[in-house]
This record gives C-alpha cells, sequence and structure tokens, in this order.
C-alpha cells in the first residue's frame, strides 16, 4: 500500500442519470483518493445552456473537457490518484483527456435508455431535463478495444455496480487495511445538485 502504489486516474463516465458521482464517490471512499466532480469545471455559459434544455456543442465541451485535464494533470504532477467523473461520450473526448495523461483510465457505466429515462424523470431539482437524454445516447461512442478502461452495467442496487467497478478496475480496497466502514451508498440516482454531463 501507500506510496509504492503507481499513480492512477479513473474517469467515471456515461450518460446523465447513470449514477456516475454516487459511483465515484464511492471508488473514492474505498480507494481513499481524491474525488472530483466534472460537472464544476463546467463554465457558466454550459450550465445555463443544458437548464435551458439546449444540447452542449463541441465548442461548448472543448473548454470543459481542458479544464478537467489540466486539474488532473496536477494531481498527477503531485503523485496523487484520483476519480472524477465526466460524460466523455465521444473518442475524441476520451482522446483529448487522455492526451500526455497515461495514468487515465475510463469505467463506463452502461445502461438501457428507458432505465435512465425513468431515473430522470423521478429526480427532482436537477437542472438537465429528461428531453435531453437521447440527444446524450444519440452522440455517446462505446469505449473502443485500444482504450484503456471498462464497461460496467448498472443494473441492480448500488453496492453491485460499485463491486463490479472495482473489480473490473482492479482497485485498492484501503477499508481492509485501515477498517474503515463498510456502509456505502445505497441508493442509485446521482444527488439532485448534481450537474449532467
Amino acid at each position: 500500500m501507500g506510496s509504492e502504489q503507481r499513480v492512477r486516474h479513473i474517469v467515471v463516465m456515461g450518460v446523465s442519470g447513470v449514477g456516475k458521482t454516487t459511483i465515484a464517490k464511492g471508488i473514492s471512499t474505498l480507494t481513499g483518493w481524491t474525488f472530483a466532480e466534472g460537472d464544476a469545471f463546467h463554465p457558466d455559459a454550459n450550465v445555463a445552456k443544458m437548464h435551458e434544455g439546449r444540447p452542449l456543442t463541441d465548442e461548448d465541451r472543448w473548454p470543459w473537457l481542458r479544464a478537467i485535464g489540466e486539474w488532473m494533470s496536477a494531481e498527477i504532477a503531485e503523485g496523487r490518484s484520483a476519480v472524477v467523473t465526466c460524460s466523455a461520450l465521444r473518442r475524441a473526448y476520451r482522446d483529448l483527456l487522455r492526451e500526455g495523461r497515461p495514468e487515465l483510465e475510463f469505467c463506463h457505466l452502461a445502461a438501457q435508455e428507458n432505465l435512465i429515462g425513468d431515473r430522470l424523470s423521478h429526480r427532482d431539482g436537477h437542472f438537465m431535463p429528461p428531453s435531453l437524454l437521447p440527444s446524450q445516447f444519440a452522440t455517446l461512442e462505446p469505449l473502443e478495444d485500444d482504450e484503456p478502461g471498462v464497461t460496467v452495467s448498472v443494473e441492480g442496487a448500488v453496492p453491485d455496480v460499485l463491486a463490479r467497478a472495482v473489480a473490473s478496475l482492479r482497485l485498492p480496497d484501503r477499508r481492509a487495511d485501515d477498517h474503515l466502514p463498510n456502509d456505502l451508498p445505497d441508493d442509485h440516482p446521482e444527488p439532485p445538485d448534481q450537474r449532467t454531463e
């Protein structure tokens, strides 16, 4: 454990409502790695656009993705592993995030559109309307064989999804060493105050 472990950065990706924040926070709790909410890097103009129900364009996303990448680079330079949420829907977005960062891996949380649509319709206080979900699925390009990462189904309860992600990524579980409590989030949707991308 500790200083001998290599630095790793996990991007938990997928469409809105798939549970990125919940699973990323779970990974952070289990590993002790730094957590970052990728949506916090969005400029105000992007937030306003999504709130109005308008999909983001590539031109909107590039500065946001670069900001996430710069944050990861700073963490890597300090020798800190981290887990960050980011929709990372297209291969081009993921390539930008990976540029110069061999430490980066993806965890794609995958689900059927009808399941996520149902979740979004029951989620209050979130500024992304369910009407934008089809555009996200239309944009989504699943991980390709030459991309570092895993695809994890979100079927079932949160602890089950988290266990699949941790096993697939072969992540350390610091609870075994630090006697941390075993309690983890047990409900699926991202917190209502979280953003969407």
